[in-house]
């Protein structure tokens, strides 16, 4: 077998948010890289859809709500023990600072960042996360500049920098490292639900050097670097994927 330090043989991981867009490109490259696949959302049609196109065997789906507390303790004590993990699920939205609500805030945080948190301390609880895994955080580039009205999902993701910067580091002695990868703009369904104009998009996207928005396998490479053993001295770490934006 030719050498590959970027191989996933053998190696079970789990992807949040897999029914879609980013975790869904990440769980296909995945197995193509000969991992195990667990994949979890709460679509379960579209979750099947996902199973459907891996390659490989041994693959399986849990459908769980990660904003709901018994489903993140269910699916934990569901987990065989990982090697890999990647925190992808996540939800936006766009408001303008004044018209903020409690209920914006609660319906992107709760999904974004008390998912991952409350979830990894399940995982850790009944030790499906093995010594020597990798987490991988899928983050934004929100987190790093500012653009009006994208105020709460900035937030965010941000805290999903700073917290896995810490979790890195407690969980060092084991081992266990993580890391983010900060995408820029990526054609998912995410940016196509209309909340942004075909106009808005167009003149976003000159603010891209390389002048095209990035794709969910884009993503996946840098997720699959993390989570192999070409990175098995890399913790804590952001990486930004953005086609050049923050160039600019």
């Amino acid at each position: 077998m030719q050498y590959n330090p970027y191989s996933l043989e053998g190696k079970t991981i789990m992807v949040t948010g897999a029914s879609s867009g980013i975790g869904r490109g990440v769980a296909v490259e995945c197995a193509k890289m000969g991992a195990r696949l667990v994949l979890t959302a709460r679509n379960k049609e579209r979750l099947q859809e996902t199973l459907s196109m891996l390659e490989g065997d041994g693959h399986q789906m849990v459908v769980a709500d990660l904003t709901v507390a018994s489903e993140i303790e269910s699916l934990a004590n569901s987990l065989p023990v990982l090697d890999g993990l990647v925190l992808n699920a996540g939800v936006g939205i766009l408001k303008m600072v004044g018209f903020i609500g409690e209920a914006d805030i609660d319906h992107v945080f709760k999904t974004n960042i008390y998912s991952p948190m409350l979830l990894n301390r399940a995982l850790l609880k009944t030790k499906k996360i093995k010594k020597g895994a990798s987490v991988v955080f899928t983050s934004s580039i929100a987190s790093l500049y500012n653009t009006p009205g994208n105020a709460i999902y900035a937030a965010s993701k941000a805290a999903v920098n700073t917290y896995m910067k810490t979790f890195a580091l407690e969980l060092s002695s084991k081992q266990i490292r993580a890391n983010a990868v900060v995408p820029g703009m990526i054609e998912t369904p995410f940016i196509q639900d209309g909340t942004l104009s075909e106009d808005d998009l167009k003149k976003n996207l000159e603010s891209y050097p390389l002048k095209r928005y990035g794709k969910p396998q884009d993503i996946a490479y840098a997720v699959i670097y993390f989570l192999s053993e070409a990175s098995s001295w890399v913790t804590g770490t952001t990486l930004v994927v953005d086609g050049g934006r923050l160039l600019k």
